[in-house]
């Protein structure tokens, strides 16, 4: 009973077949345990090895009400409840998830290499803020060219309005989104229109209201300090319980829910010292979901470590998680663009700095980091690009800002565009942040809707203690106010709006553009080289189909005399950003050796630039407007 089941979902109350259910309960400080089912019961259960309680229940059905008993006296819900419809203080529902995995036989999954991700939160990316209000999206996601979603956390939370963090039951899914036979449904629906769904699962913390593992069992430990307490106990005494409870939960969203792959949420916060990695053991046990299933899950990691061992196979001395958020894009393009030089974004700023993100995907890849003061970071030498994500804008990067702003209220339009170029043609896989494609102008604020009024309080006073150097005469918005939620959601505003319209159709053609041109595939990033030019104010980007390299799209090696001339190189992305028209030396105009790919400052995406012509002159001079990027591409590649 230490491992995890890979073939079906053992922990908490399962139904059986024919009639009945199986409860099995982990609480191994417990001298009792039972289940309380209403209007039938009390149903003592049966100790096991390793701290288990178990039996079979005769007479309990789907939609059943329980708690559970400790010694006797001490009714707490399941904490592997599937759903906690009245609450996260009150009783939990019997769910058959038997129904969940109908239908799902022929949709295999999509490579990582191969997303594009469209991150969204269910409760403000549609009118409905629900499952159903996404589906009702689909065919606009699908127009719009993304393979896949990425939801924010929907595990069970207090209330019916936050960002997900505050998960109190991972097992059970959010009953204002609808629930699990929704979720179900829209992961059903997504397959069905080739979209793959990814979910976000908060495995270093809980939140605090509704919390009873700690009841249950030996769920944390003192060992470490974690910014929301103590830490889950992966590597201290009965820690192998806590490893399956959460391990059987990925299985489960992958497995009983079709989801296609887990975004794990702040891996660095996960502390286990032992031999074998909490993280390292899920991936075996995913990789062995695959086998058996035929089908395509994979685990993507956040971490701002810098740690190449995540994204290392486990056979090569790593984890092997299949990809990570790689965030010091975001970080090197955002100070770029705008100018920002607080906190952390002091390690960024110039366009070396960006260079450093296309050419290492870490900027700091072992060097120094003034904002650290130490050297920081690991090597990415030979690890593929498709094992790093990157975005503009994302949850944490808009919604962690003390206003949430959006990257559409920091720069102007044609800044915009140059930014989403400079990801779609990066050698890595592009995450979009919902409504960036047509440039959304409302926040993206932190909400909450806590039923403790103390937490209420605390949460209200640790956010004006975050934002205090910032504050002046204002407050933050209050994260537990409903208005702060509904200034959250996604407008929809696009269609009476020209320039939003031109930035939605421009969103369209790099998604088509990246997904078939051969050479902008995600992989290998020796295929992909950027310089600096004219001193800093432009990135040249030389990307080769692979195996294609018979020359360089960058003569003049002096950094800032970087000049373009073609030799069947495949794809040249070249970035102003600067306020001026930039010129550099061109040795082939574009009718003449290669043609173009795409160019953001022309009339056709809302740019002041009507022909393509009007970029060389007759001093063989490329010129490029203001915020812009040109990609050209070689047509014999």
């Amino acid at each position: 009973m230490l491992k995890a089941g890979i073939e079906k979902r053992e922990l908490g109350m399962t139904i059986l077949p024919g009639s009945g259910a199986r409860m099995l309960f982990w609480s191994p400080h417990a001298s009792s345990a039972g289940v309380e089912i209403r209007e039938k019961g009390f149903f003592p259960l049966e100790k096991r090895d390793y701290g288990y309680w178990e039996a079979n229940l005769t007479g309990v059905e789907s939609g059943d009400r329980y708690m559970v008993v400790i010694d006797g006296e001490r009714k707490i819900p399941d904490p592997a409840s599937l759903s906690q419809p009245d609450g996260v203080h009150r009783e939990s529902q019997v769910i058959d998830t038997a129904s969940f995995r109908t239908g799902e036989r022929e949709w295999k999954g999509i490579s990582p290499a191969d997303l594009i991700i469209y991150e969204l939160h269910a409760g403000t990316f549609s009118p409905e803020g629900n499952f159903n209000g996404i589906i009702n999206k689909l065919e606009y996601l699908g127009e719009l060219g993304i393979n896949a979603i990425e939801l924010m956390p929907v595990a069970r939370f207090p209330g019916d309005r936050n960002w997900g963090y505050d998960g109190v039951y991972p097992f059970a899914v959010q009953d204002s989104y609808g629930g699990p036979g929704e979720l179900a449904r829209l992961v059903s629906a997504c397959h069905d229109k080739g979209i793959a769904v990814i979910l976000d699962v908060v495995y270093n913390h809980l939140g605090p209201e509704g919390n009873y593992l700690s009841v249950a069992g030996p769920y944390f430990t003192d060992k470490y300090s974690t910014p929301w307490g103590s830490a889950v106990n992966f590597d201290d005494a009965w820690s192998n319980g806590v490893r399956r409870y959460f391990i059987e939960n990925a299985l489960m969203w992958l497995r009983d829910f079709n989801v296609d792959g887990l975004r794990l949420d702040a891996v660095h916060a996960i502390r286990d010292f032992g031999a074998y990695h909490f993280l390292e053991e899920m991936a075996h046990s995913v990789g062995k979901l695959n086998i058996q299933t035929g089908k395509n899950h994979f685990l993507i990691a956040e971490s701002d470590l810098n740690d190449n061992r995540f994204i290392t196979p486990s056979g090569e001395g790593g984890i092997g998680l299949d990809a990570q958020w790689c965030d010091e894009f975001h970080h090197a393009l955002h100070a770029r663009l705008t100018g920002e030089s607080n906190g952390y974004y002091t390690d960024f700023g110039d366009t070396a700095r960006l260079a450093d993100a296309y050419n290492n995907a870490y900027v700091y890849n072992g060097k120094y980091s003034p904002y650290r003061k130490r050297i920081f970071g690991s090597s990415t030498q030979d690890i593929p690009g498709s094992r790093f994500v990157i975005c503009t804008q994302n949850h944490d990067q808009v919604g962690n800002r003390m206003l949430g702003e959006r990257l559409s209220s920091l720069v102007d339009f044609e800044s915009l565009k140059l930014a989403a170029g400079a990801m779609f043609f990066s050698p890595y896989v592009p995450m979009l942040f919902m409504g960036e494609e047509y440039g959304e102008q409302a926040p993206f604020l932190y909400f909450t809707s806590h039923g403790d009024k103390d937490l209420i309080e605390a949460v209200r006073e640790g956010r004006k203690k975050e934002f205090s150097d910032f504050l002046g005469d204002r407050e933050p918005p209050d994260p537990h106010s409903e208005k702060t939620f509904n200034r959250s959601k996604l407008t929809w505003d696009y269609g009476d709006d020209e320039k939003k319209k031109k930035l939605l159709d421009y969103y369209k053609r790099l998604i088509s553009i990246k997904k078939e041109h051969p050479a902008l595939k995600p992989g290998n990033r020796e295929c992909v080289k950027a310089v600096e030019a004219c001193d800093g104010m432009a990135l040249i980007l030389d990307i080769e189909s692979p195996g294609s390299r018979t020359g360089s799209a960058l003569s003049g090696p002096e950094t800032g005399k970087a000049a373009i001339k073609y030799d069947n190189c495949g794809v040249t992305a070249i970035m102003n950003f600067s306020e001026n028209i930039i010129r550099l030396p061109f040795a082939e105009g574009p009718a003449s050796g290669c043609s173009v790919l795409i160019y953001s400052a022309h009339i056709s995406w809302g740019g002041p630039v009507n022909e393509f012509a009007s970029l060389t002159g007759n001093d063989g001079m490329i010129a490029m407007e203001p915020r812009s990027i040109l990609v050209l591409s070689d047509p014999r590649v």
